[in-house]
């Protein structure tokens, strides 16, 4: 793997570091005072500053590390949680953002939008006034990360020359004692410097990463001098020893004129994988040695020199109980006692014991927390070429089950046994390659946060983003392109729907508007609403800007749904005057657009003065469907399984005249109109005797239920779906197109369109524009 591939896995990372960083900011900002949402918090930043400093990316690391101050001051309660501090808190995780994707993309952002925010960053830590916005130049820029050296990358002390055949050369680890006078005549010499006590106790995990205490150790000399001991209470015997496990801790007396952060940021890249204290003052207790008459002395403070450790207490020099001070040490045993068992330390009984309690320990932890899943990266060109080839599985699969079918094989023959099992594999295979595909929308929801904040300091308002439903799942594909109709639609309604809070006040509002996300399943379709508690749309105001626009006369007659479907027309808009945020007109168009490109639907339901409901209906996949094979005027439709009610044979009784051309249907005592898809789709001029024919009982997002009158029904299938406007051109009444068995190609229809569409029985688009905008 070369440098640039590594380059990619951490920008890879990144994103999800700040995904993690806005949730964690959310949820404080909406009063989560839990400790961990802060160390999550903390730990993005910090995770992406870390690796931003592995290659070079000095702006980002410069604000990176002063956004990891602030937060490591909340962290510590050194500072608190306030609506100002989250504000900036925000807007940080934004330009962080950006950071980022410069730095990935190669570019760069305006210097002066992390000037302002560094100042304040490093106020807030500080406990100053936050900077005003006429703050002298010379500090802005001192501030600015731009302007901030990098961090200087630590030189490794050269290691020493081998002198044996091994290659290894060990340098002797000692701690030469001396009084507590001369520690206090040091310590008067240095009155300037501060005194820290360090605990460094390294997990597993710090080996397995490839760190090493030692280096550690010798990177934490250069802060200053240091006092070590190291502590192998929990060494086990020789029997016990696990290779891969950490037994050593470390008590470190730190003598420095830095303050605890440099001491921090030794430990930086380890902090995770380690228990790390970090205490003002010398604990001279913890530091207490033994001498061989029993009478407690202080350790020696000396300067620390490593590069191998020799002095490491063995576990025979584990203090040993008072009754066993005069026995023989181990290497004076008898040699019949070493043939007959291994010799053990005379602590063994001791540390036995210890590392069962440890094992215990962590066999309990390890019950009470469940393994985190195990996850790898894979291209999504494989998956892309995973799904098709599994599509043309669907495809031949059902080409097979018709040539059985129209070779007249029927019974209980090896061949039909066969067929049903194959097409029990190829539809789990389908769906287990479907469930690779499906992502939660927390991704997408998560970007809107941003745009929030960025159009409600535009317009001045105060608006509060609530998010539902983050972690419902929908087909990759369709995630990637929900993020330019939601942007549109957030935009228009921070800016036209939601008051400013003057109006609000005034209509007796709260003075912070509310803007509601939600995603959730409804027969097999994921469907997204943008609630706000605004205005609602003013009818008046669009219909005559309508009529100025020459889209309606000014005596047309339209009901309230059609009045605000409006809005959808190309270049409509109500504002006064036109900016890349005005009215609820502007981007609409492509909104509507990019969801029917998708194979869905967008409705409104908006009451005056208390908001606007925008809902969004779109399939979980563009790959596949269930559908119902139908026969209309010698054609081959697929109707989606999800749209069909139940299906009905009309009798003559049931059917009722209605106008001149309209048509309804009886059913249990309702009546429901009766939509011939094949004159509705010009297959043929007249209508069709709905008795010779069979009603599907279909429900489309927000037209209600209509009977769809077919010749006839074939079966139903699972089928791959096809673009029709990618590979043809776009065709009303028709969402897709797919392949069958026999190798026709057959239409999908589109239920909502040919619906909508009844309303005037035909598919011309300026029926379509007045019943959807």
């Amino acid at each position: 793997m070369d440098m640039n591939e590594i380059k990619e896995i951490f920008f890879q990372e990144c994103e999800e570091q700040l995904a993690e960083l806005e949730s964690g900011l959310l949820a404080l900002n909406d009063g989560d005072t839990d400790p961990e949402t802060v160390n999550a918090v903390f730990r993005a930043v910090h995770s992406i500053k870390g690796g931003a400093g592995a290659f070079g990316l000095d702006d980002l690391v410069g604000f990176a590390h002063v956004f990891e101050t602030t937060l490591d001051c909340v962290r510590s309660g050194k500072i608190d949680v306030s609506p100002e501090l989250m504000k900036v808190m925000l807007r940080s995780a934004d330009v962080l953002a950006d950071l980022t994707a410069a730095s990935r993309d190669g570019g760069s952002i305006d210097p002066s939008r992390t000037t302002s925010l560094v100042a304040e960053l490093e106020a807030f830590a500080k406990g100053q006034p936050l900077p005003s916005g006429g703050a002298a130049p010379a500090a802005a820029e001192a501030a600015a990360p731009a302007e901030a050296p990098a961090p200087e990358p630590v030189a490794e002390a050269p290691l020493p020359e081998p002198t044996d055949e091994s290659g290894f050369q060990p340098v002797p680890f000692s701690f030469d004692e001396f009084s507590e006078e001369d520690a206090a005549a040091g310590e008067a010499e240095n009155a300037d410097t501060s005194v820290f006590t360090v605990r460094f106790r390294p997990r597993s995990d710090l080996y397995a990463k490839g760190n090493e205490a030692v280096l550690l150790l010798r990177e934490l000399s250069k802060v200053g001098s240091l006092h070590v001991r190291c502590e192998a209470e929990d060494l086990p015997g020789i029997e016990q020893l696990d290779p891969e496990g950490a037994y050593f801790s470390w008590l470190i007396r730190v003598e420095t004129d830095k303050d605890e952060e440099a001491i921090r940021q030794v430990f930086e890249f380890a902090e995770w994988d380690c228990t790390l204290e970090i205490t003002p003052g010398a604990d001279e207790e913890a530091f207490a040695a033994q001498s061989e008459d029993g009478e407690d002395q202080p350790m020696a403070p000396v300067p620390f020199d490593l590069s191998m450790l020799d002095d490491v207490p063995a576990v025979a020099a584990v203090e040993e109980p008072a009754e066993a001070a005069d026995a023989p040490a181990p290497a004076a045993a008898a040699p019949a006692a070493a043939d007959e068992a291994p010799v053990a330390p005379a602590n063994l009984p001791r540390a036995a014991k210890a590392i069962a309690a440890e094992a215990e320990k962590k066999e309990t932890a390890a019950a009470a927390v469940p393994a985190a899943p195990q996850t790898i990266r894979v291209d999504l060109d494989r998956v892309d070429r995973l799904i098709n080839l599994v599509g043309e599985l669907v495809i031949n699969q059902a080409m097979l089950a018709q040539s059985v079918v129209e070779n007249e094989t029927g019974g209980t023959s090896a061949i039909n046994l066969g067929l049903e099992e194959l097409q029990q594999l190829t539809r789990e295979i389908q769906d287990s390659v479907m469930a690779i595909r499906a992502q939660p929308v927390k991704p997408v929801f998560q970007r809107m946060g941003r745009i929030v904040r960025e159009i409600a300091d535009m317009t001045g308002k105060s608006v509060r983003l609530v998010t539902e439903g983050e972690n419902t799942e929908v087909d990759k594909t369709v995630i990637d392109k929900l993020a330019e109709p939601l942007t549109h639609m957030i935009r228009n309604a921070v800016d036209h729907g939601l008051e400013t809070p003057e109006k609000r006040t005034a209509a007796g509002k709260n003075a912070e508007g509310v803007l509601r996300l939600s995603a959730k399943h409804r027969s097999g379709r994921i469907v997204i609403e943008i609630a706000d508690d605004g205005a609602g749309i003013n009818r008046e105001r669009v219909r005559a800007k309508a009529i100025e626009n020459g889209l309606i006369t000014a005596d047309t007659n339209l009901s309230d749904e059609e009045i605000d479907n409006l809005i959808f027309h190309p270049g409509f808009s109500t504002a006064e005057k036109l900016s890349d945020i005005s009215g609820r007109g502007v981007g609409m168009d492509v909104v509507k657009r990019s969801i029917q490109a998708l194979g869905g639907r967008i409705s409104i339901t908006s009451k005056p003065g208390h908001g606007s409901v925008f809902t969004m209906s779109l399939p979980l996949t563009l790959a596949v469907l269930d559908g119902m094979v139908v026969s209309v005027a010698n054609q081959t439709l697929v109707v989606p399984l999800t749209a069909i009610v139940e299906t009905l044979q009309p009798e003559k009784a049931d059917i009722h005249s209605f106008g001149s051309s309209q048509r309804l249907i009886a059913i249990r005592d309702t009546f429901c109109p009766l939509v011939d898809v094949g004159h509705i789709l010009n297959f043929r001029p007249d209508l069709a005797d709905p008795v010779n024919g069979v009603a599907l009982l279909v429900e489309s997002e927000g037209g209600g239920q209509r009977a769809l009158m077919v010749d006839g029904i074939q079966g139903q299938r699972q089928v791959v779906i096809k673009s029709l406007e990618a590979n043809y051109t776009n065709v009303p009444g028709i969402a897709a197109a797919t392949i069958l068995g026999d190798g026709r190609v057959a239409l999908i229809l589109d239920v909502d369109a040919v619906v909508t569409a009844s309303r005037g029985q035909a598919l011309r688009p300026e029926v379509t524009l007045a019943a959807t905008g």
